[in-house]
């Protein structure tokens, strides 16, 4: 009859598994020390995109780092995350939003490009700004998705202009292939399942 391992062995098998994976974390984190700004892309079906690029925003705020929002699209509506900022953090996070709502809602391509464009102008103020350490633009994709901006003159300005050490963060469904192709670190949020498919609505806390 084969002997059954002890409790203690596990234990001393699990405690031997992790100090070696440790050392191999620590030599890999040894090598990584550059810090730089970072163009970060939240893209994809799933849910979530603004909601992290807000928990970085906030982040911001709590280490006491003046950063920005631009919202190219969801001026329609209010926000938790906006009532928030503008209520208690306004002199950390300049907030703007620039938008009337979302496409299939304000059903003028002329004045939404209009729109665009001016939370456009308004990003690169922000993004200049080497005193902003992150600004995010919300839901840019979609402008971009639309044609209302154009993608070479994002990529290149975020190329030649953005300051070394700000952090500019770019949401929406469809990010364009440049975009990706320039980014730094791009996330894609995968729809596993959704309760809209079930019949449910937005609902305040999680969607807005």
């Amino acid at each position: 009859m084969t002997e059954q391992p002890k409790p203690q062995d596990d234990l001393a098998r699990h405690a031997a598994k992790m100090a070696k994976k440790k050392a191999a974390r620590d030599k890999i984190m040894a090598t990584k020390e550059g810090e730089k700004g970072l163009v970060i892309v939240h893209t994809g079906k799933g849910k979530g995109k603004s909601s992290a690029a807000f928990g970085m925003i906030f982040r911001c705020i709590a280490h006491d780092m003046p950063c920005a929002v631009v919202q190219f699209i969801k001026g329609g509506m209010s926000t938790g995350e906006r009532d928030l900022i503008l209520s208690n953090f306004a002199d950390k996070c300049a907030f703007h939003t620039m938008g009337e709502g979302f496409t299939w809602e304000t059903q003028d391509r002329a004045r939404d490009t209009e729109m665009a464009q001016a939370a456009w102008e308004k990003a690169k103020e922000l993004i200049r700004d080497p005193s902003n350490r992150m600004v995010l633009l919300d839901e840019i994709n979609i402008a971009l998705r639309y044609d209302y901006l154009d993608i070479a003159d994002v990529v290149a300005f975020l190329e030649a202009e953005k300051p070394e050490m700000t952090h500019v963060v770019l949401t929406g469904r469809n990010a364009k292939d440049e975009l990706i192709e320039a980014a730094d670190l791009v996330t894609e949020m995968e729809l596993v399942k959704h309760p809209f498919r079930s019949g449910i609505k937005a609902q305040i806390g999680v969607e807005f």
